[in-house]
């Protein structure tokens, strides 16, 4: 998960990005020290989860996540008051922790954020017949996403390979990987995006899909190891 931390107390936020370095599901992406700040850096940046403090000068985290709308990721608020809490759970937060933070209250914090954030993956998860748009050469054409079995970086093109033909389109992997739906494609590597549902075998740092041998970095084989759900 990507988070961000919005808290005006700099030693707070210290304590969250500690606490945080310990887990390898979550990756700190940014800090705000107040509430405005988040509310921009949200406009631009979405994240997966927001570590939010809720009194904070000008904007409060109550009046953040009112005014968030359709952009609102998992909430965790930290607070050092229960006052707030009915208030907040109103709001479907996934938690209310209350500093000082303490390991174990904190790993399940995460542990129930986890289990929203895949819920809500599974119900946004696309049909076969959903698909995005590409420019192929100096055509717009559309592309079905059930059809994708791999994105590879090369230099300023990514390509896009299907079981009948490859598509070479100019752009950057990162750019893919944010158009391409998260519960379907997962990053294994910093030049490839694979299908899940595409992958045939993984052993040994490699993945096979169809023909095609893709290695695995070791910071996504957890990840990835934990997504194709291995009996």
């Amino acid at each position: 998960m990507n988070c961000l931390i919005v808290d005006d107390n700099p030693i707070a936020r210290a304590t969250l990005c500690e606490l945080a370095s310990q887990l390898q599901t979550i990756s700190i992406c940014a800090e705000c020290a107040n509430a405005m700040d988040a509310f921009n850096y949200l406009q631009e940046k979405p994240v997966d989860l927001i570590f939010l403090d809720i009194e904070m000068p000008g904007m409060s985290g109550l009046e953040l996540i009112r005014n968030l709308g359709q952009l609102q990721p998992v909430i965790i608020f930290t607070t050092s008051k229960k006052d707030y809490a009915v208030e907040a759970f109103e709001l479907d937060v996934a938690d209310y922790l209350v500093k000082p933070l303490r390991p174990a209250r904190f790993i399940q914090a995460i542990n129930r954020a986890n289990e929203i954030l895949a819920s809500k993956k599974m119900e946004s998860r696309p049909g076969s017949d959903e698909y995005i748009f590409i420019r192929d050469t100096n055509v717009v054409r559309r592309l079905k996403l059930d059809d994708i079995l791999f994105a590879e970086a090369m230099g300023d093109y990514v390509k896009l390979y299907t079981q009948e033909k490859l598509y070479a389109i100019h752009t950057k992997l990162k750019t893919v990987e944010e158009r391409l739906p998260s519960c379907n494609f997962l990053r294994v590597h910093r030049s490839y995006i694979v299908a899940l549902n595409k992958i045939d075998a993984f052993q040994d740092g490699a993945l096979k899909i169809g023909s095609k041998f893709l290695p695995v970095t070791d910071t996504y084989r957890k990840i990835l190891n934990e997504r194709m759900n291995i009996l």
